[in-house]
Formats: structure tokens, sequence, C-alpha cells
């Protein structure tokens, strides 16, 4: 099979021509700064768009997780000593399967992060696991949750065990801008919340990220935090700890420019997804799952899984994968390198942050009894080429070596 002469991407930047314009616009209004015009328009139309109160411009997804895991300790247990982090020795219940920054911001704060499986519906946070953990560890207050690959999780009622246990919501929205649960926002649910513009998301800024605050004081709050804290006195005055977090504005500039798009990547998503499932049919696999009846994904990958009937022999250790080919079976690391092979770019699902070698020793909640759903999940998954500007005849071409892999 032929490569590609031009490598087709997991998913890359998109851009349209009004980035640059707005762009052009901070260089001549000469707003080449951490303020400016593209900024306020963004915080303003993401916050309409979700249906929040307020918008924080951030410089990453990962800044503004840092924010919110700080902004939400600080309201649960009140403002630390400096050099302490406002969740010292207090236990947070994780989405296990996802990034590591949904995660890490945590520890920067000094909390536990104990880990929750998935449930299969979503590949999402499990409530009744997390009804377990609550079971286990009735005086943890946060939660944080992660939509997974751009589908909602059941958040109305992981939202509703929050409330039941008087613990707040961070939701990590980070791959889902523009997927709605029950008709609402994904980044509309959580007491505090977060999306990414990182370069390989729906919409980019090449990086940046927002956090998305219920009330104009939090939002005030972390404006003064991510400008390293200054005080309102005509001299220098720091009375907390501050960060360089706020959004550049040219940054803000390219946010701008993809706004008006949104719709059009997820219908373009949505395609590469539907074809995906449509062409390999028939397949022992299943395309990432949603609830149909409730969500509406934003479908930013499209992954498959591998169902038991159709896996062949693969092991692992923590840096390269080993296969052996089966007639009619495969297995992720084939079908990876069957991709690779013609230019183009999958990747492995999310390793579950329990199997991380830093957060081996963290506690992990499951219903399952014959293991963990997550890990199923990530030995048989991975994720498909889905870069919004691959053409028919390309995905054809992958579809081909796909299939190519279960003969």
């Amino acid at each position: 099979m032929e490569p590609f002469k031009n490598k087709v991407w997991l998913s890359s930047p998109t851009m349209h021509g009004d980035e640059q314009k707005w762009v052009n616009d901070a260089f001549e209004k000469n707003w080449v700064s951490t303020v400016g015009e593209n900024i306020n328009v963004i915080e303003k139309e993401i916050a309409e768009f979700i249906g929040v109160e307020e918008a924080v411009a951030l410089s990453s997804g990962t800044a503004a997780l840092h924010m919110a895991v700080k902004l939400a300790g600080e309201k649960l247990y009140g403002r630390p000593k400096v050099g302490e982090g406002t969740l010292k020795g207090k236990k947070v219940f994780c989405s296990d399967m996802t990034f590591a920054a949904t995660v890490n911001p945590v520890v920067y704060e000094g909390g536990e992060p104990v880990f929750i499986d998935i449930e299969l519906d979503t590949w999402n946070m499990d409530p009744e696991a997390l009804k377990k953990a609550f079971e286990l560890f009735p005086d943890v207050k946060l939660v944080v949750l992660a939509h997974l690959y751009g589908t909602p999780a059941r958040i109305d009622e992981i939202r509703k065990i929050c409330d039941e246990h008087d613990a707040l919501l961070i939701e990590d929205a980070a791959e889902s801008l523009g997927a709605t649960y029950k008709g609402k926002q994904t980044g509309s649910f959580g007491d505090i919340s977060i999306i990414s513009f990182n370069g390989n998301k729906i919409i980019t800024g090449s990086s940046g990220g927002m956090l998305l605050a219920k009330s104009k004081e939090d939002a005030a709050k972390v404006r003064k935090w991510s400008t390293q804290s200054r005080e309102t006195a005509p001299w220098y005055q720091h009375e907390e700890l501050g960060y360089n977090y706020r959004m550049s504005n040219i940054i803000a500039g390219v946010v701008r420019g993809q706004l008006p798009y949104l719709k059009d990547h997820i219908r373009q998503k949505k395609d590469i997804f539907e074809y995906y499932k449509q062409e390999l049919k028939g397949l022992p696999i299943q395309l990432n799952p949603f609830s149909e009846e409730h969500s509406l994904p934003n479908y930013w990958l499209s992954c498959l899984k591998i169902k038991p009937e159709g896996m062949s022999s693969q092991i692992t250790n923590d840096y390269e994968p080993f296969y052996k080919k089966e007639m009619r079976k495969s297995c992720p690391s084939e079908i990876l390198d069957a991709i690779a092979n013609i230019n183009a770019e999958g990747r492995p699902i999310w390793k579950p942050m329990h199997l991380q070698p830093i957060y081996q020793a963290n506690e992990f909640i499951t219903t399952g009894s014959g293991g963990a759903n997550g890990d199923d999940v990530f030995k048989c998954g991975l994720c498909l080429p889905s870069d919004n500007k691959m053409s028919k005849e390309e995905q054809d071409v992958i579809i081909s070596a796909i299939k190519k892999c279960f003969e």
C-alpha cells in the first residue's frame, strides 16, 4: 500500500484566514500583551456560548485546571500558608482514563488523587464507582471529571452524586467544546470548568485555555492569581501567591478567528466518525460509544476498540508493545503500525492514571468484579486519524489498511 505523500494527522489545526486578521489587528493596535480586544471578545463569546457567568482566558488548559483546583481548594479549606497547596493532605476523586494534565494540578496543590474507573457506555467516569468511592472516603469534597475524546460523561448523575455529598465538581471539558448533554453544553455543569485551545483541539489558538466561572467573584480571583496576584496599590504589592498564566492577545486573535467555525469542525469530525462506522461494519470492533438519547459529542477523535473475539496476542511493557499476527484477528499495536506505514498518525488510547508509574500507589475505585474497565479499553483500543482536512479517498486507504490487519 503506497504511503501518503503528505502525512494524514490525528488532529491538526485547521485555519481559515480570519485568524490572521485578528492577529494583525493586535499588531496594528499594539496590543501585543496579555490584555487586549481579542481576549475581551473571546471571553465574552465563550461564556455566552457555554452558558456560564464568565470565562477567563489563560495560557493553557493545564493552567486553567490548576486555577480551577486552587479555587476549589480555597472554597473548601481556606487559604493555605505560602508554599503549601490548598489541598494539602486531602483526597480528590479524579477521572482515571484521561490525559495526565487533568490530574497533575491536584498534586500541584498538595492533593492525593483517587482514581475512579470508567463505565463502558461512554468510556467516562462511572457514577456507580463514584458512589462506591464516597462510601469508602466520605470526607472527600472535590471531584475532577474529564469528558473523554469529546464524548460527554453521564454528567447529570455525577453532578447529583456530588451535590448529595456537598462536594464541588471541576469539569474538564478540554476535549469536548461544543458537545452537549441533554441539550446543555459541557463546561456548564461543573462548579468550575475548563476548556482547551491546544493545537490538536476542535478549535485552536495554537495553545491556550479558559476557566469557566459561575460568578464574577471567582473570575476576578482567577484573573488576579493568573497575573501574579498584584494588589491595587501604586507599587508592586503581593498578598497571595501569583502565576504568569494569562493568555496572550495574539493567541486570543487565533481563537477569535476560529470560533465562528466550531460548528463546521464538529460536522466534519462527525462525518469522519460516521464513515469509519459505516465502512468498518462487520469487523470485530466498536467505535467509541456515547448515549445517542442524551448526548451530542463533538466527535473530536474517532476511536476503535477491538472486541474479545477479534483481539490477537499483544504484550506491552512501559515503553514498547510486542504482538503476534493471527488470522482474522488484530491488536492496537498492529493497526497503529499499519497506519504509520502509510504515513498517517494514530495513537494509543490514554493509559489509565492508576497504571501510570507515578500514580501506581494511589487508590483506584472500580465496580468491575473482573477487573478495571479502563484497563480493557486501553489494552484493546486506539485513536484513529481524525483530521478534518482528511479526504474521503485518504480515509478509504486508512480503512483498507485496518481491514487488512484482520485478514
